[in-house]
């Protein structure tokens, strides 16, 4: 005779339900991730194999050649595709960041696709189907990865 006996999980902390409200999980299967976005989460890694640190003695040299970075400002504009479609680009986000985790990020948050793309004048641009304007407003200076007066909005 088998006894099948059902253990109740811990209960959950009220950031971890948040976190699970937000990526759309049962909060169950939460256990060791992360539970907010940080723009730590967004930076690349730039491991040194000989010390296993995070120091680039190069890193200088590669920011001073971005050309869509040069006025510090964040660049988001709209374009018109066809009939009601439209395109939401993010342009002159820092190279330190990594834009694919940020674009994955925003598709969960707008419930929208996106991707990066890469283009010959302003360098990595992120790309998101809708008008997602004000939506990327709020997620850039919620998240900590721009202030809000450095942010330029432009479009209809």
């Amino acid at each position: 005779i088998r006894v099948l006996v059902k253990v109740a999980p811990p209960p959950l902390s009220h950031k971890n339900l948040q976190a699970a409200n937000f990526i759309r999980v049962h909060p169950s299967l939460l256990r060791g991730k992360p539970t907010s976005f940080t723009p730590q989460c967004f930076t690349r890694s730039r491991m040194s194999i000989q010390n296993l640190n995070t120091f680039d003695p190069f890193a200088d040299a590669a920011r001073g050649t971005d050309e869509g970075v040069q006025d510090g400002l964040v660049h988001i504009r709209i374009q018109q595709r066809n009939g009601r479609k439209t395109l939401t680009t993010v342009q002159g986000l820092s190279s330190d960041y990594d834009l694919k985790k940020i674009v994955r990020a925003c598709k969960k948050e707008f419930a929208c696709n996106g991707t990066v793309v890469e283009h010959p004048e302003y360098g990595e641009v992120l790309q998101l189907q809708g008008d997602q304007r004000e939506n990327i407003c709020q997620f850039l200076t919620k998240v900590g990865l721009v202030k809000a007066e450095q942010i330029k909005v432009h479009g209809f």
